[in-house]
């Protein structure tokens, strides 16, 4: 079982931290692979494609049941 550190510790502990975080922080970045710029554009294209392709599916699926829900308030208001 780890001990708590008391205030004064965990102030004096901080700076160490810190530094071990952005060497951390450093190392992980040295290991990311960034995609490259076709490959941005491609994704993006795939992405506002299905975007607008669930706005229409959406659109015709809430046109649909609205009308299906009209119909069934106007049968039942008459």
């Amino acid at each position: 079982m780890s001990e708590e550190l008391t205030l004064p510790q965990r102030m004096s502990a901080w700076p160490q931290d810190l530094k071990a975080y952005v060497g951390e922080l450093q190392t992980e970045m040295k290991r990311v692979t960034w995609p490259s710029w076709k490959e941005v554009r491609a994704t993006t294209g795939v992405v506002i494609f299905a975007v607008f392709a669930f706005a229409l599916y959406f659109a015709l699926v809430d046109a649909v049941v609205g009308g299906a829900v009209q119909k069934m308030f106007d049968a039942f208001t008459k």
